[in-house]
């Protein structure tokens, strides 16, 4: 798949296959017939690889896998579950900032920007990368979830432990084949209001992973999320 936007060399090496097959070729045919149908596309294209160009392939400790792009104007900037500073902070975020204060005491903030996790080495991928504007889901079965499904295969195969967040059907789905006797998985109901309430409330999460990180001698996340 050619891309505009450069993707960091670590990332680029381990993915290269990907890049190179038929499937994400596809992908990029179907992106730009889009954009030629001037269909408004989230997030941007220089966003679409944002998680990982943000956590590099050795720094990943912890995995938080979502579904697709916000679809709402000025949202979506290529990490799951995070919206953009001065964007009202979604539903879903929210029941996970709930979590958080119940787990862990951290006061929720009052942006929705989740960059500073990222930087820890949470990789906040989703399983589609883009959306179009006000359809949820309208990119789904296009290419991208056989692209991060090699990039949760990359994380698996690396030696240094790592934490799976798998919330909700579809992330326990792509995470099946995670090799359970190196890393830790958590899996929980989504944190939508839908289901938030049959389980994802109270998983405590976000200690549990601190432990095995701990554990393991990677060193816990703050996960408070500071201005």
């Amino acid at each position: 798949m050619k891309r505009a936007v450069q993707l960091r060399a670590e990332w680029l090496s381990l993915l290269k296959e990907e890049f190179e097959s038929e499937h994400m070729d596809r992908l990029r045919h179907f992106l730009l017939s889009e954009k030629r149908a001037e269909k408004e596309i989230y997030p941007p294209s220089g966003e679409w690889f944002a998680a990982l160009d943000a956590t590099p392939p050795d720094e990943v400790k912890v995995v938080i896998l979502g579904q697709d792009p916000y679809h709402g104007p000025g949202q979506a900037h290529g990490l799951s579950f995070s919206v953009r500073g001065g964007q009202r902070i979604p539903p879903s975020l929210q029941n996970i900032f709930r979590e958080l204060a119940s787990d862990l005491g951290c006061e929720p903030p009052n942006h929705g920007d989740l960059s500073g996790w990222a930087a820890q080495g949470v990789l906040m991928l989703n399983s589609v990368l883009t959306v179009e504007r006000g359809l949820a889901g309208s990119h789904r079965g296009k290419g991208w979830e056989l692209f991060t499904d090699a990039v949760i295969q990359v994380i698996n195969r690396r030696p240094l432990p790592v934490v799976f967040l798998l919330w909700g059907a579809q992330a326990q789905r792509k995470g099946t084949t995670i090799d359970t006797r190196r890393h830790c998985v958590l899996a929980a109901p989504h944190p939508s209001p839908l289901s938030a309430h049959r389980g994802f409330l109270g998983c405590r999460h976000f200690s549990a992973a601190n432990r095995f990180l701990m554990e393991h001698h990677r060193g816990p996340v703050d996960w408070s999320c500071s201005p």
